[in-house]
This record gives structure tokens, C-alpha cells and sequence, in this order.
């Protein structure tokens, strides 16, 4: 078992013996052992062994392994005063990513930026883990109303806004839309005081009954929606804007759930951009965290020009596991698709050049060379990973926020048969050997949610300042057919849009980027 495993790391120093009287040094160097793991003692405790694991593992596969102290000096199963082990797990992981001094640690925030640990049993389709699995899972199933709410403004005077309706969700099927304005939730009001009335939100929507009261179009409406499970589809819309005689598809993309869930809908969008004749791309991943990897090929496939070929991007592990040192992996079985165990994760090759994807177009859009990507600090991760992708393929812009900033992958981890944990395990570069965004992706055009005039648009709507942004781009000063332009979405509207509150504490979006090796 991968609780046994003990760590050694030998110092080797030299004592030379001099005479003091006319005799040469002739005395060989003698090798001294220190010890580095003797707090390591046998022990059949299971938040002990747990605890051990959570280091021993992270001493071999984190990306930054090389910066994490010894055993001894870092003590991991110090972390037990917490009555659920969970939280003593967690403990432990922030300090181990607390001590790699890496980008997966803010000063600032009470969690790890990239890595993290919950129990098996607690991801969807239940979703019952407040602020974490409140949404759809990556394999389309949602147990929730179906809203992601944001809030504007200043903490003493905000709004509430629905900024995305899940397909096939309770609320989708109540006519919910992008930009509705909650006032009250099961008949309480909220505006107020956020950091003390966020917690009482974010209980009441991940209750059983809701009540959700506001304005549509400046219309009221009160509406009791019952959470359910069901299954949603990761695209929020798809359609073809016309500007001058440019077409341009638009696709708003909630996350890269797995090719099961995504595949469909994304072939499907990409088939009506090419009868639509679309010229050029406009890609909406502004809530999207991220998800699985090879999804992220399949939609960078579809998107890049005909004829692109090579190295797509490579995944780069630290240096244990590219030198197959990283034992420790004989403890996670490898299963096939049938559940049969076909070896261990230590058997795997984690070379660069094992680990490299090359392009291989797909899809019946082949001529597009300008894309634009909208996208906000909720971008992440496999999101991140496509833009990389194609930067030096084709004209890519950004427009929006900057990005969260996520360069980097994994794969779980379990312990226990209970627990998975997910290090941050290996950076991702494009063909060019860019990457490093760890700070985030800067973009060409910053863009606010809201108009000035404090309203929020549909997906794909001309009038969202983003979209307005990206067409400009695409198109610039040329009229979007069908759609009036109103002064308030131009570039150089005058009016001050509200600020987005909370940050990615209330994202509720998963954010990764997950290498399928399960």
C-alpha cells in the first residue's frame, strides 16, 4: 500500500582528518546517512496513513515537488485536530502547497489556486457540496435549479443577475434567461450587506424549493422552481451574426464535460456555422473553468484552419515522473474501459514526447482565420488551453477580463477508495513552447458584463458589451443585421458599468483540466 512508503534522501559529507605534524590528508571520505523520515513510525490510524499519503505522493508527482521540505520537517500528520477528515485532508494539502511557495499558493485566499481534494462521494450528479458542485457535472448531470447567479455593485447597494440558465434545468424549463434580475429569494430580499447575506444565497438555491422573485425585460415575475435531476448539454447557445456581408458563429460554451456530453453539441454548432458560410469565429468561454482535455482537442480540431498540422500542444511533468522514479504510482491501479485493471499509473510514460498532441483537423469549417475568444477571470484551464492552442495557428483576440490563469493539468489521485485528489501534476505548452500564464491571459479589449445602463444580454446578443466588442474586431463599424445597435453597446459608450462582486468564490463552474488515464 502507498501508506508504507518511506521516503529517503541521503547527504553525503566528507570529514577529512589532517595530521597537524608534517602528514599529508590520507584518510577517504566518510559517507554519513541523515535521516530524514524517522517521524514516519508504523502506525494503523487511517487519518494517520491518509495524512502520509497525501505528502508521500505529492514528494513525487506534484509539479513542484522539488520545492517540498522533507518528511520531518513538514510533519503531515500534525493535521488531525478537525473532527471530519476531510478537513484535516485539506489542511494538510494547503500546507504541502503552502510550502512549495509555487502559483498554486495565494497569500491571499484560504484555498490552493489549482489543486484539491473532496470525497468521491460527494461530486455529482448530486451536487451537494455548497459553492463547489452547485452546477452541472462534467458529465451533463445537474441536481439544482439550474441557475448561475452573479452579483453587481458595490457590498452595501448590489444586484443579483442570472448570468446562465443550464439546459434541460428546472429554470430553463421555467423560461429563466441570461440577465433576469432576482430581488428575492424564497421571499427575502437581498442587495444590501453581500459578504453577510452571500452564504444565506447560496443555501436558499441549493435548497429543494425556490422561490425566485425579479424583473425580465422589466417585467415581474414570481416563480417557485423545484431542484431535479437532469441532463444539459455544455452549449448555451450557437448561432450566426451578419455583419456587412461577413458571417460569424458564434458559440457560448459552458464547460468541456467529456466527449459523450460535448461532442454532439459541438459538431452540431460547427455544422450550421458551414451552411451558414461563417468567415470568422466568435468563441463565448467567459464561465467556462475548463474540464476535460481531450475535449479541449475535439473543439480545437474543429476550429483551426484546414491544413494545420504538428504539435498541438505538450504536457510537461516534473522530473521524477519523466525519469520513472515516481514509484509511489504502483499503488494507483490502471483501469480499461471494461473496469479491468490493466496495470498501474507507474507503468504510463510521462516524457514530453509521450505526452505530446499533434493536430488533426476535424469538423466541415475549415476556412475560418480570425477568432475571437470572450472571456472573463471564470475562464480557466482547458479554456486557457485551446486559446494557447491556437495562437500560432490563426489571428486569435481576446475581449473581456483577464483570465483566471490555469497552465496547468492533472489526473486523480485516490485514496482510500474514498478520496480524490488532484495535484497540480503538469504544465501545458503550444508549439511554439509557450505557456506560463499563470498571472492570467491579458486581453486585447477589455469588456464589462453590463451595459452602462446596468442590464445584462442574452448569449449571442449584439447589445452584450462583449459581443459588441468581438464584432467590432471581426468587423469593425459595420451594422450586425437583424440587431439595432444602441449607443451603450458601441466601443466608447460613455456610463459606468457595475463590478462583478465575490470573484471566483461564488463560481460554482468546475475549474481544471483533467487527463483521462481513468
Amino acid at each position: 500500500m502507498e501508506n508504507t512508503i518511506q521516503i529517503k534522501k541521503y547527504t553525503f559529507l566528507a570529514v577529512f582528518a589532517c595530521s597537524l605534524v608534517f602528514s599529508a590528508c590520507n584518510k577517504k571520505p566518510k559517507i554519513v546517512d541523515v535521516p530524514t523520515n524517522t517521524k514516519q513510525t508504523p502506525t494503523t490510524d487511517r487519518r494517520e496513513l491518509t495524512n502520509d499519503s497525501l505528502f508521500l505522493y505529492a514528494k513525487e508527482v506534484y509539479y513542484w515537488n522539488a520545492a517540498l521540505p522533507t518528511y520531518d520537517e513538514f510533519e503531515p500528520r500534525k493535521y488531525n485536530a478537525e473532527l471530519v477528515n476531510l478537513d484535516n485532508y485539506n489542511e494538510n494539502l494547503f500546507n504541502i502547497v503552502k510550502e512549495s511557495a509555487s502559483p498554486d499558493y495565494d497569500a491571499e485566499a484560504e484555498d490552493t489556486k489549482y489543486s484539491y481534494i473532496f470525497d468521491q462521494s460527494d461530486k455529482n450528479p448530486t451536487a451537494s457540496i455548497a459553492h463547489r458542485t452547485s452546477s452541472v457535472d462534467l458529465e451533463g448531470n445537474g441536481n439544482d435549479i439550474g441557475v448561475r447567479l452573479g452579483y453587481y455593485g458595490s457590498a452595501n447597494n448590489y444586484k443579483i443577475l442570472i448570468t446562465a440558465v443550464y439546459p434541460n434545468s428546472p429554470a430553463d424549463q421555467a423560461g429563466f434567461v441570461r440577465g433576469d434580475v432576482i430581488t428575492q429569494i424564497n421571499g427575502v430580499s437581498y442587495g444590501t450587506n453581500f459578504y453577510n447575506q452571500i452564504d444565506h444565497i447560496t443555501n436558499a438555491i441549493d435548497g429543494t424549493v425556490v422561490t425566485l422573485a425579479g424583473t425580465r425585460s422589466d417585467v415581474p415575475f414570481s416563480t417557485v422552481l423545484n431542484k431535479a435531476l437532469y441532463t444539459s448539454v455544455p452549449v448555451y447557445k450557437n448561432s450566426t451574426l451578419t455583419a456587412g456581408t461577413k458571417k460569424i458563429g458564434y458559440l457560448a460554451y459552458a464547460r468541456f464535460s467529456s466527449l459523450e456530453n460535448s461532442m454532439n453539441a459541438l459538431n452540431a454548432a460547427f455544422q450550421n456555422f458551414s451552411n451558414s458560410g461563417v468567415t470568422d469565429l466568435i468563441i463565448d468561454l467567459r464561465y467556462n473553468g475548463g474540464g476535460y482535455i481531450s475535449t479541449a482537442v475535439h473543439l480545437t480540431n474543429l476550429i483551426a484552419p484546414t491544413g494545420t498540422s504538428g504539435v498541438m500542444f505538450a504536457e510537461h511533468y516534473n522530473t521524477t515522473m519523466q525519469t520513472k522514479q515516481a514509484t509511489i504510482l504502483k499503488n494507483q491501479p490502471n483501469v480499461n474501459s471494461n473496469g479491468v485493471v490493466v496495470g498501474s499509473y507507474f507503468d504510463e510514460d510521462y516524457s514530453v514526447t509521450a505526452n505530446t498532441t499533434t493536430f488533426s483537423k476535424s469538423g466541415p469549417v475549415g476556412g475560418v482565420k480570425n477568432v475571437v475568444f470572450i472571456v472573463t477571470g471564470s475562464t480557466a484551464s482547458a479554456s486557457e488551453l485551446v486559446i494557447n492552442n491556437l495562437k500560432p495557428h490563426m489571428t486569435v483576440k481576446l475581449v473581456g477580463e483577464r483570465t483566471y490563469g490555469k497552465p496547468v493539468g492533472f489526473f486523480p489521485i485516490t485514496l482510500e477508495n474514498k478520496y480524490d485528489v488532484y495535484y497540480s501534476m503538469f504544465e501545458t505548452k503550444n508549439s511554439k513552447g509557450e505557456g506560463g500564464y499563470y498571472n492570467g491571459m491579458g486581453v486585447d479589449v477589455e469588456a464589462d458584463e453590463l451595459t452602462s445602463s446596468q442590464k445584462m444580454y442574452d448569449w449571442g446578443n449584439p447589445l452584450d458589451p462583449s459581443t459588441a466588442k468581438a464584432l467590432n474586431i471581426l468587423a469593425p463599424g459595420l451594422p450586425v443585421t437583424g440587431k439595432a445597435k444602441t449607443a451603450e453597446a458601441k466601443a466608447g459608450a460613455t456610463g459606468v458599468a457595475l463590478k462583478k462582486l465575490g470573484g471566483n468564490k461564488t463560481n460554482p463552474e468546475f475549474v481544471g483540466m483533467i487527463e483521462n488515464r481513468k
